[in-house]
């Protein structure tokens, strides 16, 4: 292949941080702040350990705690029929659809491998990517993978995290455009862009880039 497009999903394809929004509301509303604050103290102690987000992981932990809550039941229903498809970005299919149609197109993602699944098939974009997805643990550790299932002259890589472009570059070089979309909080939070080289290409929204020449 001459060119392979990958793909990140969390605020890069769909709005996660409005996910997380809509979770941490569910949580007060439903259950009370102190179910709220706890659950994210798990969660992010378990981001810590794991090196990525497990939402199902960290609910798991909560029962643990408080094995006499049967609420945690409706929460975890809550994040599994969460839907997705509402937060898919502006232009975010079309630019998948106006890739797939230049190249093999992937989306290559980190997460758990129960929750980022479900995420990445109730919002369509597995149906979209014709079910080429890529989940690790830590994505740019993983481009060996990444090369003997896409192998190809030049990749393409768009994500909202300038930190796993540079990762990503520092073992591909020439061979990997970057393109950095700045939506979400990892794009625009200075303790996340702070020291980083910038990408090959900025857009501010995903849809944008339907228009680039890349």
């Amino acid at each position: 292949m001459a060119t392979v497009f990958l793909l990140d999903v969390d605020n890069t394809l769909l709005d996660n941080d409005a996910v997380i929004a809509d979770l941490r509301r569910h949580l007060v509303e439903a259950f009370g702040p102190e179910c709220d604050q706890r659950y994210w103290e798990i969660f992010e102690e378990l981001r810590i350990e794991l090196g990525y987000a497990d939402y199902l992981g960290a609910l798991q932990r909560y029962r643990i705690e408080h094995p006499r809550e049967t609420h945690v039941l409706r929460i975890s229903l809550f994040l599994l029929h969460y839907p997705f498809a509402t937060r898919l970005y502006p232009g975010a299919v079309d630019v998948i659809r106006a890739l797939r149609a230049r190249g093999a197109t992937a989306i290559l993602s980190d997460g758990d491998v129960v929750f980022q699944p479900r995420k990445i098939e109730r919002s369509g974009l597995w149906e979209a990517v014709a079910g080429e997805v890529l989940i690790y643990i830590h994505k740019e550790q993983m481009l060996d993978e990444v090369e003997r299932r896409y192998p190809a002259a030049r990749y393409v890589m768009i994500d909202d995290k300038l930190r796993i472009l540079n990762a990503m570059k520092a073992v591909w070089g020439r061979r990997l455009t970057t393109v950095f979309v700045r939506q979400g909080h990892y794009a625009h939070e200075p303790q996340h862009l702070a020291g980083l080289a910038p990408a090959d290409v900025t857009v501010d929204a995903i849809g944008d880039v339907v228009n680039l020449r890349i």
